[in-house]
């Protein structure tokens, strides 16, 4: 496939999961990928695994929250590749603490500043280049999460969730005469390596029956390879079979909570 041959496709989180799905699709679409992340290993793996299909990929090593770091990696990528065309807003992390009862303000700031503040800063980094040249894709995974926030990802990571969700919609309201694409995809519960670290590790039968990473890439994929002409402003990727979380989310309740708060006949739920 060439849809996107000669264009940039600069991707966040690409380490793993659903951005490392994200970054050979498009490469295969003949995009030059930009993989970013925070762990210089699997980005090389995944840059490696791209060139060796006859595609083109860099490598960046960055944390997209750090101060100045957004805007010092999109400069230096239209420097040394080329300005960006198509941006996939992918990196993201939650709290360990869900309950807001027991969430610290740092824990609460460090989420916001992945899902919903480095978005803001890489968006507004790759914009004004995009509007030069009369167009551009931006592609922002969130959650839904943004739409029915629950203990399972916790106070912080819905409301950044949801924040991003309306902030692609801003930029989708205001910018789309311009021919800036910005879509929001909001996958619900997906088989990332997130969920290792969950009170309660879904077991293998039930991961079996989530969203893919590799669905969800299919998703931008096709919002990234459709006419200039078409945008899809809002995907919704989900389980097609329904678990049941309740026993997941009365642990969540209390992770964090001191045991003064805990209530005397809590049931152990992690069996």
């Amino acid at each position: 496939m060439t849809e996107l041959n000669g264009q940039v496709a600069l991707v966040t989180g690409a380490g793993s999961g659903m951005g490392r799905e994200i970054a050979l699709l498009l490469a295969a679409s003949g995009a030059t990928l930009v993989v970013v992340g925070r762990r210089l290993a699997p980005l090389e793996t995944l840059r490696d695994e791209i060139v060796a299909a006859g595609g083109a990929a860099v490598v960046e090593v960055t944390d997209i929250s750090a101060d100045g770091a957004a805007d010092a990696l999109v400069s230096r990528v239209s420097e040394n590749v080329g300005p960006v065309d198509i941006l996939v807003n992918n990196a993201g992390s939650s709290s360990s603490v869900l309950n807001p009862l027991w969430l610290a303000e740092d824990e609460w700031r460090s989420v916001i500043d992945v899902n919903l503040t480095a978005v803001f800063v890489l968006s507004r980094a790759v914009l004004p280049a995009m509007l030069e040249r009369g167009g551009g894709t931006i592609i922002t995974v969130s959650s839904l999460a943004a739409v029915t926030p629950n203990l399972l990802g916790g106070a912080a990571y819905g409301a950044a969730k949801a924040g991003v969700r309306n902030f692609m919609t801003f930029l989708h309201t205001t910018f789309r005469g311009d021919g800036i694409r910005a879509i929001t995809v909001l996958p619900g519960e997906a088989d990332t390596p997130i969920l290792d670290n969950r009170a309660r590790p879904p077991r293998a039968d039930e991961r079996a029956n989530m969203v893919q990473p590799i669905d969800v890439a299919r998703a931008v994929h096709l919002a990234a390879t459709l006419p200039p002409r078409t945008v899809l402003q809002e995907v919704i990727v989900a389980p097609t079979r329904q678990r049941d979380v309740s026993g997941d989310l009365e642990i969540s309740r209390w992770l964090g909570a001191p045991d003064s708060a805990r209530p005397s006949k809590e049931q152990d739920h992690t069996a």
